[in-house]
């Protein structure tokens, strides 16, 4: 097992990993919508969105993998009712087929994000 990191990914906020690297599959973390040159969030449900898949795109990257690997997400979500933004920003981040998905709404994001994905990725 190795660990992957990237400065291209904001740093892991307690004791876990961005990635984990198990070979044929590599187990990313719930990245939330944080800019990791700025550490500021972006307000909008969107742009946060948008930012989380590029912080998931950074660590697979870093692991040789693009967004094409993908076989499975999750979506955390503040808000249900953001459903429909986000699976629009979602849709442009993936090609079919699609990777498998959960979505569901949480009491709470880490520092008061709107959402908050998690992938798992698997080599060719």
């Amino acid at each position: 097992m190795n660990v992957i990191s990237t400065a291209n990914a904001p740093a892991a906020i307690g004791p876990y990993s961005q990635a984990l690297d198990l070979g044929d599959l590599v187990f990313v973390s719930g990245q939330l919508p944080v800019d990791p040159a700025t550490g500021a969030m972006p307000e909008t449900v969107e742009a946060q969105a948008a930012q989380s898949l590029a912080n998931l795109r950074a660590i697979l990257a870093q692991a040789g993998l693009t967004m094409a690997n993908v076989v499975k997400t999750v979506i955390f979500l503040a808000d249900i009712n953001d459903f429909a933004a986000v699976n629009a920003v979602y849709a442009q981040a993936f090609a079919q087929p699609y990777p498998a998905r959960s979505c569901v709404q949480v009491a709470a994001i880490p520092k008061g994000a709107k959402l908050e994905i998690e992938c798992i990725a698997k080599r060719a």
